[in-house]
Order: structure tokens, then C-alpha cells, then sequence
């Protein structure tokens, strides 16, 4: 991989990069009120992606708000970027007090939605910035039918191997279906003791993602098609069925999968401690830092690779509040320009979620180590964020979930199945 957690752009070179677009406004109302020197000031709040001052993502947006001013001189930026742990509660105390944003970056939107918060986003992008994004993305931003999240950052789900531990192994290829990665796992154990075949982790941390990854195997998942929770259908009872006499029983995972986080498995991967586990591309440079010798393959389903994966995304959002619906427009088309956008995820090695960025990224190949997740990210199925519900389903999943590969499946998933009809109901 090339070196692509890059030092910072300065705000002058962004500055010069977001020029090449200056974006379209948007036509008729919404113009909102001018500040004392007749200028309008957006006030942007965004999570931050950097782990330390040099690499936050403030100096991004600042520069890209500086370049912006100097394209549109009668409009201002006010960045304000907070640490992950804080945003969701800043942002609440924000929309309580009154002092609500005009552009939010965050994680999730739908709550926003279900109290009339926000633009929709055909009011606050044009056309042509609608358009470049990745459909599956787009429509995974909607709520009945109506797109208000806008995607800002995405990742996607693959098989991660050691290809070291599979020669030792005996094993030429990675697995392409449950059965085959159940061999090879009996293969691993066999043959190299001392690592986890296959490193399962459904611990609260996330285990609502590994186990949609599973269900999707088996043409299950959370929904059926109407959007209604399928929790306990009889697919997803199947899924763990499978998981827990094929992989958890023979001791080819963790004792506990209940009990262990992605951040284990990840750490053991990049250690040389695990032979094969589910990841996204942040693990790239975790197995490159750990010298493991890995390969990145389609995600084994039930009969053959998984045609859809999962697919997680990160969401803009633009609120009402302030009437700044046309000078939002303008900064959002800026802000969505492919210069910008391929900046921040090479900046932060994330992934586009614009078509113009994914052609970029993908030409020349720059990217290699990446490739195989670029050609998931246009069949990528997502959790379903446009229910108001999913955080509380999502935290009860995380809880749970686990049990299932150690108890009863149909039980612990009918008790999940019963939670989510009840939050729908109380909603």
C-alpha cells in the first residue's frame, strides 16, 4: 500500500485544490438573514477523523471553508469540529438551546428527520451533485422514499486472510462459501495451533455488523424488503445455527464470541494470531504495521461469495433552522467537489461516496491495496438508517446478539425480535 494516511494538506494548498469547482447555487428562498458586515456565516459542526491535533480534521474544513469565502465572498464558515465520543451530545444540546447548525457531518440522521430538522436533499445539493453520488449510498440516505442523509464518507465489509498461515495450512485460495471456510478452518487448527481459524466478533462493540454480514449469507438481515425487523426469521435463525455447530462448537473461533470485540479481532489479525475475520479497509494498515502477509477476498456466503456486502457510511445533513437553504447549497456543492472529496479520503483512507471520487481513486492504480472494496462499494446493502428505531435496535443487537452461537438461536433472536416490534410501536 502506499503511504495514504497522509500528512495534512495546509489550508493554502486545499485552498487551491476546492478552487477548480466553486460548486451552483441554489435558486429561489431560503436566503436567511446577513451578519453585521452583510455577509451570511454558515456554521458547520463535523466529527473528527484525526487522532491527534496535527491530523484533525478542523485543518480540512478550515481549509476547504477558507477556499470557499475566497469563491464566495458573501459567505462565511463558522467550522466547528468535535472528538466522536461528544458529537451526538453536543449536537443535542445544540438543537435544544437553539443554536442548531446550518451543515452537520456525522454519523447517523434519521432521529434529525423524525422531528422535521432537516432539508431535504434535493433542496440543498444541485443536480449534477445529486447525481455523483453512488446510488446504493444515496438511497440508504432516504426516509420513505425521500433522501435527507447525504453520504460524506463509506466503507465496505471483505474477507481478510493470512496467506501465510493458509500456506502453512495447505491452503491455495481463499474460501468462497461457509463450507469452505469451514475447512479451512478445521486446516488452520490442524495445522498451525496456536491461532484462531476464523476470528468471530460478536461483542457489543459491533456486533450488529458481523452478524448482518452472516445473515446477508443466507438471504437474511435485520428487514425483509418492507423495511419491517426480521430479527428471528427463519434464515437468521438458520445463520446462527450454522455459526455455532460449524465454527463455535469445534473451538474454530473464539471460546466466547460473545464477549469479544472487533478490536480484539483486529488486533489478533494484525498480530499473525488469526487466519481469516471480516474487516474494512482501516485494518489494511493494521496487517501492513503487523508485517502480515494478507489477501482480501469476497465475503463467503452460504453458497458462494456475498453479491452485496455490507456497506457503512457516514452522513452530512443541512437543518432548516436558520434559512440559509441557498448559501447551504453553494458550500455543499463545494464541498462535494471531486478535489475535496478525494482529498479527505485519501487524508483519512476512507472510502468515496461520490462516482466522480470513485473514478479518480481508482484510475492509475494508485490504490491497489484498496481495490477490491472500491468494486463492493456500488452492491453495498446497508443497516436500515432511516428507521428512528435502529439506534435502539441496534444497541439491543449489540447486547445480545452474541448468545446466540452459545444458547438457542430462535429464542435469542425471537427476545431481539420482540425489543424492535416494541420500539416501533412506542416510537
Amino acid at each position: 500500500m502506499d503511504k495514504r494516511v497522509l500528512a495534512l494538506v495546509s489550508a493554502c494548498a486545499l485552498g487551491a485544490l476546492a478552487l477548480t469547482s466553486c460548486g451552483s447555487g441554489g435558486g429561489g428562498g431560503g436566503g436567511g438573514g446577513a451578519d453585521a458586515d452583510g455577509k451570511v456565516t454558515l456554521k458547520l459542526v463535523a466529527a473528527d477523523y484525526g487522532d491527534k491535533e496535527s491530523n484533525s480534521s478542523k485543518n480540512y474544513w478550515n481549509g476547504v471553508a477558507t477556499a470557499f469565502t475566497a469563491a464566495n465572498p458573501g459567505i462565511k464558515v463558522d467550522v466547528q469540529v468535535v472528538n466522536w465520543n461528544d458529537i451526538d451530545k453536543q449536537v443535542k444540546t445544540m438543537i435544544q438551546s437553539g443554536n442548531v447548525p446550518d451543515v452537520l457531518q456525522t454519523g447517523g440522521y434519521a432521529d434529525k428527520v423524525a422531528d422535521d430538522l432537516l432539508y431535504k436533499a434535493e433542496d440543498v445539493l444541485s443536480p449534477n451533485t445529486r447525481a455523483d453520488l453512488i446510488d446504493s449510498f444515496a438511497e440508504a440516505g432516504q426516509v420513505k422514499g425521500v433522501q435527507y442523509g447525504i453520504p460524506f464518507v463509506s466503507s465496505a465489509r471483505a474477507l481478510f486472510y493470512n496467506k501465510a498461515l493458509f500456506q502453512q495450512a495447505g491452503i491455495s485460495q481463499p474460501p468462497t462459501s461457509w463450507e469452505e471456510l469451514r475447512k479451512d478452518a478445521e486446516l488452520v487448527k490442524a495445522k498451525v495451533p496456536g491461532v484462531t481459524p476464523y476470528a468471530l466478533p460478536l461483542g457489543p462493540e459491533e456486533a450488529q455488523g458481523e452478524s448482518m454480514i452472516w445473515e446477508l449469507g443466507d438471504d437474511g438481515g435485520p428487514t425483509g424488503k418492507d423495511g419491517a425487523y426480521t430479527l428471528n426469521s427463519q434464515a437468521n435463525i438458520d445463520t446462527f445455527r450454522w455459526l455455532r455447530s460449524n465454527l463455535v462448537d469445534p473451538g474454530l473461533t473464539y471460546a466466547n464470541p460473545a464477549t469479544t470485540d472487533r478490536k480484539t479481532a483486529f488486533a489478533d489479525f494484525a498480530a499473525g494470531k488469526a487466519a481469516m475475520l471480516n474487516g474494512h479497509p482501516s485494518l489494511i494498515q493494521m496487517a501492513q504495521d503487523g508485517k502480515v502477509d494478507y489477501g482480501v477476498a469476497p465475503i463467503p456466503g452460504k453458497n458462494g461469495p456475498l453479491a452485496s456486502t455490507l456497506g457503512v457510511a457516514d452522513w452530512m445533513m443541512a437543518f432548516k433552522k436558520n434559512g440559509h437553504r441557498d448559501q447551504i447549497r453553494k458550500f455543499l456543492d463545494f464541498a462535494y467537489t471531486k478535489g475535496n472529496q478525494v482529498a479527505f479520503d485519501e487524508t483519512y483512507n476512507l472510502m468515496p461516496v461520490t462516482k466522480s471520487a470513485l473514478g479518480e481513486l481508482t484510475t492509475g492504480g494508485k490504490h491497489q491495496d484498496i481495490a477490491p472494496f472500491f468494486a463492493l462499494l456500488p452492491h453495498a446493502v446497508f443497516y436500515p438508517l432511516g428507521d428512528t428505531t435502529w439506534d435502539a435496535v441496534s444497541a439491543e443487537i449489540k447486547k445480545s446478539v452474541g448468545s446466540a452461537v452459545s444458547g438457542d438461536p430462535a429464542k435469542v433472536l425471537g427476545d431481539l425480535q420482540k425489543k424492535a416490534q416494541d420500539a416501533v410501536a412506542n416510537k
